[in-house]
């Protein structure tokens, strides 16, 4: 198994007894334009995952090549194979190759006996060339927004394969396994109330649950806690992980992140709509401004301002007004600090490990709150 880089404890952060806390935020189908949507959860993610960083010992697990066997991914790359055929991706946009995504979604489903040669390829470290050409974008949109890049690119397989996945499921008596009369396989936690949840098709094929586990089941044992970010959807699926992780003895905390209407309305990136508000063109019209200024506004916007739920949309008037409020925080940052970063960090926790991102984040807003100390802003949003 490829080893995992934890984040060491920065400087001044409790050590020997310091926890040790795994991020599993969802991954994005490297398929089109990262939407509001997923620029939201992105930030949240990483500002957690950086204010953390100063009180534990923090490992940021987020690997597609974990998630590229579920149909959504492989059927996306049949279907570009069959209809485009030897496309060379290099020169397309995001939203080039996310109009072949919404046409992908729009047409029939593939067979399980189309997908499987590109199951077995991934499985190796196989990516589509579309695949690769979005993931080499989205790098350039991560490092403009000062983002951590948990290896986009880099082959990261899960530590487990689908048979011993579900081998450790069975042994913790969590697996219904009809493979053998040739029927699919589900997630059993009827003991703990909740319903069966199929994991494997019939006809082979894993859902995302059935990749997630692959990957947090070996892993759950090494933390005390783990962190799940996800979009609120898919809040059974997360409820269901967290009861099975859970019995592996580390705290799981669910941290729901609400999606961005756009004009009042959430959609599915399957169909579209991101012109003019993507990453891409988000950063574009930003470019004026200071790339300090570009990183702290759209922290203070996607996470302080649209906060964790979803009753806002999307509004370029009050992004523009957080980089305007990131410029005079910056300005009055230099100011010394009575508190060490610890404490100040600290204060935003409450029964768990992570530091809140909305709680620290709204905490820089306040008409009468103190100026932020360059140490904070710098550790945590720059």
């Amino acid at each position: 198994m490829t080893a995992l880089a934890t984040e060491p404890a920065a400087p001044g952060a409790a050590t020997g007894a310091a926890r040790r806390v795994l991020l599993a935020p969802i991954t994005i189908t490297p398929s089109k334009p990262l939407t509001p949507s997923h620029l939201k959860g992105l930030l949240w993610t990483d500002v957690m995952h950086r204010a953390t960083q100063s009180l534990a010992h923090v490992t940021h697990r987020s690997s597609h090549t974990t998630y590229h066997p579920t149909e959504q991914t492989l059927g996306f790359w049949e279907f570009l194979d069959r209809t485009e055929g030897d496309t060379d991706y290099g020169d397309l946009t995001e939203e080039d190759i996310g109009a072949l995504y919404v046409a992908f979604r729009a047409a029939a489903r593939p067979s399980a006996r189309d997908l499987r040669p590109y199951a077995e390829a991934a499985e190796h470290g196989w990516v589509h060339p579309a695949s690769t050409r979005v993931l080499t974008l989205w790098s350039g949109h991560y490092a403009r927004l000062g983002l951590h890049d948990p290896g986009l690119l880099r082959y990261q397989p899960p530590g487990l394969g689908l048979d011993a996945a579900l081998d450790r499921l069975a042994g913790l008596g969590m697996c219904l396994d009809q493979r053998a009369v040739g029927g699919p396989v589900f997630l059993d936690l009827t003991r703990h109330g909740l319903p069966l949840r199929q994991l494997v098709t019939a006809d082979g094929r894993p859902n995302y649950l059935a990749c997630a586990l692959r990957e947090l089941l070996p892993l759950a044992p090494g933390f005390d806690e783990i962190v799940l970010l996800y979009d609120t959807e898919l809040d059974s699926d997360h409820q269901q992980l967290a009861r099975v992780l859970a019995e592996l003895g580390p705290s799981v905390r669910r941290v729901p992140i609400g999606r961005v209407p756009i004009d009042g309305r959430i959609r599915s990136a399957r169909q579209g709509g991101w012109r003019d508000v993507h990453a891409g063109a988000l950063l574009d019209a930003a470019a004026g401004h200071d790339p300090a200024v570009v990183r702290l506004g759209m922290r203070l916007y996607f996470i302080a301002v649209l906060g964790p739920g979803q009753q806002q949309s999307f509004r370029p008037e009050l992004l523009a007004q957080s980089l305007k409020r990131a410029e005079r925080l910056l300005e009055s940052a230099g100011q010394p600090q009575p508190e060490p970063l610890t404490d100040r960090l600290a204060r935003h926790r409450k029964d768990h490990t992570y530091v809140d991102p909305y709680r620290l984040t709204s905490g820089l807003l306040g008409r009468r709150r103190a100026a932020p100390g360059l140490d904070l802003l710098t550790s945590v949003y720059l």
